[in-house]
């Protein structure tokens, strides 16, 4: 049996010490700020430190951009690992919020015609941020138990969705800039500290849709913690994790709401540059392990278009 190799691009969020040490390679995207393109993540590049200067340029004023990788970009990643005579697991960010899962899929057609005997799995993860890195991490659990690339691409396609992911936002100008929410409602939200809720929905091409609002943020934070209570599957021994877009005090807090509901092992990340631009600084997310999303779900957050925010981004 051939050991396989995972894959990931930088919108899984993985941090770079666990990254090393489970074996998960990383593809980058690129974004542009003030004219200047650069990867979202290179392996000898601080990510912290790098997040921090893009979170901050986005707070006075820059656009960010982001841009979905290409076949070309995935043969070429991906093509060392089948030399060595290895399968291949790849995971993308949700097809519903990029189009570079279709690419991903692309790729591994390509490969597998100039690998005939290699496999080459292309896996949506439904997901963004570490919604998709935490996944890619219990492939890696799974391989080093010895499961084969083919028992873990069945295992992602049927466990995908009890991936949970939960977020608010701090400012609703960035989601008023990508057409996600109306001039109008951006401005009403504000005045009135409203901060939205959503999550990753059900549907197979998963996208962010609004599932509620609250006053203010500590509610808000409190209002995802609560989610998580109810929702979560054995979550004293599961590994919880969060992004923050820059806002560690924030990230804090709701991780200490998460050890009174029960959860010990949590992971607290820098949010990545791919979808952080879309949400903007501030941003705070929650992933974790837990009821079936397709399954489980209230009445009330199955029905996102009677809220401020009802569709995804696209990368």
């Amino acid at each position: 049996m051939h050991k396989f190799t995972i894959f990931v691009d930088s919108g899984a969020n993985i941090p770079n010490d666990i990254r090393i040490s489970r074996e998960i390679h990383v593809i980058p995207f690129h974004y542009t700020v003030n004219g200047e393109d650069l990867p979202c993540f290179s392996e000898d590049m601080p990510f912290e430190e790098t997040a921090k200067k893009f979170y901050n340029a986005m707070r006075a004023g820059a656009e960010a951009k982001t841009s979905l990788l290409t076949a070309q970009t995935f043969e070429d990643a991906l093509r060392p690992a089948l030399q060595e005579g290895r399968d291949v697991l790849l995971f993308t960010i949700s097809s519903g919020i990029s189009g570079t899962f279709a690419q991903a899929q692309e790729a591994a057609q390509a490969l597998m015609k100039e690998f005939p005997e290699r496999k080459v799995y292309a896996l949506d993860s439904a997901n963004a941020s570490l919604g998709e890195g935490l996944i890619a991490i219990k492939v890696a659990d799974l391989r080093d138990l010895g499961e084969s690339a083919e028992a873990c691409a069945a295992w992602v396609k049927q466990n995908t969705y009890k991936m949970n992911s939960y977020l608010t936002v701090d400012d609703l100008k960035y989601l008023r800039r990508t057409g996600r929410i109306s001039r109008t409602i951006a401005i009403a939200g504000t005045l009135l500290n409203i901060k939205p809720l959503l999550r990753a929905d059900e549907s197979d091409n998963a996208k962010i849709v609004a599932c509620g609002k609250a006053r203010g943020r500590r509610k808000a934070l409190e209002a995802i913690a609560d989610t998580f209570a109810a929702r979560a599957v054995r979550p004293e021994s599961s590994t919880v994790a969060i992004a923050h877009g820059d806002c560690m005090e924030d990230a804090q807090y709701l991780a200490d709401l998460l050890r009174a509901r029960g959860a010990n092992d949590i992971i607290i990340e820098y949010y990545d540059l791919c979808t952080g631009s879309h949400v903007g600084p501030g941003t705070v997310a929650l992933f974790f392990w837990g009821q079936d999303r397709r399954t489980a779900l209230p009445d009330a957050q199955r029905q996102p278009a009677a809220n401020p925010v009802a569709t995804g981004h696209r990368v």
